[in-house]
Formats: C-alpha cells, structure tokens, sequence
C-alpha cells in the first residue's frame, strides 16, 4: 500500500485528488494540507511514502518545504506538481530534492503512475523531459570551465569507475537504459545495475537527480 499526503491550497484540488487515489485498491490518504509548513509537519508526523507537493501556496511554498522535507533526512518522495507555464518552479523543486514533477492537467493515469514510480525509488520524468527541463534553465546551472583552465575533479565523482562514469554522462544527455544499453552495447540488466550504483555512489536519491549531478559536474556542458 502506497501512503500519500496531499499538499494543495484549493480544496477542490485535493478533494479530486484524494478521490482518484482513494479509488485504487493499493494506495490510501493519509492527510491533507493546505500550504508547505503544514505539509512539513505532516510528513514528520505521517511519514508518508510520497508527497503530492503542489508549488505554489500560501506562506510556507512547496520548494522550501520540499527542501525542508528532504533537509531532515526523511525517506519521503516529493512528487512537485505545476504547470506549463512555470517549469522553473519544476527546476527549483528537483534542486530542492522532490523526485519528479507532473503537470497539473496530467491524465489521472499519468499522476498515479507517477506516484507508484516516486514510491519505488523511480524518477517520475523521462529522461529526455528531465534533460529538457534543465535545458531551459541553463543559466541556473554553474558556468562550464574555460577550455584553458584546468577543472579540479569534483569529489562527488571520485568513486565513480571510467564505466560508470561514462554511463553517468549518457545519464545526463538524456538516455534512457534502453538506449544506453544499445549503444554502449551493454545488456539493459548490466546498465540498471551500474545505474544503481552510480545513485548509491553519488548519493543521489533518483535518475532526476543523477541528471542534475551530472550538469552541475559539467559531464554535460
């Protein structure tokens, strides 16, 4: 059984939301809150598998409780909720921690595949959308290192293999393992482990992150 707790200031939003999930036999509500201090105290409280975070709310928002959420080491998913038109909230809300975002006029089927991916450990974007999401907002990345200026290696790659390492950049232009697999010519088996390893490594908590990682290291310029 997946546990959520809903965050959404608009009541009718989360009365839809709490009926779609309460429909399905392997999910249950465990609360609901109205703005991101309540859902931080929620969560300590509830522990939920996965926060429906929506972004924007009055007082507390939802990338920092997000932030917050993540900050106290809790094993609680955030799934960011938003809209087309404010994917830089998207970007910030990955930054803070939360696992993947959905729009909020995503097909009932998509958000709750979206949430049974964000309980498993999954990221809940594509990789290619995650790509897109973070190529949109370059210009909040750090700036790439002049060609002529030695780069000194960032310690968060250091336990990386030359194979991993490898896989990590392909990561971050947007492969999936699929993809990965067929080109490097790897059995898909053999790219999730790596994969694995590579999160458990970096201490990245999903595939989104992995993403950032890998953008913020300048595997990806």
């Amino acid at each position: 059984m997946t546990t959520v707790l809903i965050a959404d200031d608009q009541p009718l939003q989360r009365l839809g939301f709490r009926m779609l999930l309460e429909s399905q036999d392997d999910m249950t509500v465990l609360g609901e809150a109205n703005n991101g201090a309540e859902a931080t105290r929620m969560t300590a409280e509830l522990h939920p598998d996965v926060v429906l975070m929506d972004v924007r709310m009055p007082g507390l928002d939802g990338i920092e409780a997000t932030r917050r959420i993540i900050a106290s080491g809790s094993r609680t998913r955030v799934l960011i909720l938003t809209t087309f038109d404010l994917d830089e909230y998207a970007y910030s809300g990955l930054r803070a921690g939360a696992s993947g975002f959905l729009v909020k006029d995503a097909q009932p089927e998509d958000l709750l595949s979206g949430i049974r991916a964000v309980a498993t450990g999954d990221a809940v974007v594509a990789p290619s959308l995650t790509r897109r999401l973070l190529d949109a907002y370059v210009h909040h990345l750090p700036t790439a290192t002049p060609a002529d200026t030695p780069e000194a290696p960032d310690p968060r790659l250091a336990a990386l293999t030359d194979r991993e390492r490898e896989i990590l950049t392909v990561i971050g232009k947007g492969w999936t393992n699929t993809e990965i697999a067929t080109r490097l010519h790897l059995a898909e088996s053999t790219v999730k482990t790596h994969v694995g390893r590579i999160l458990a490594k970096t201490d990245s908590r999903d595939r989104v992150q992995a993403v950032i990682l890998a953008y913020d290291t300048n595997l990806v310029k």
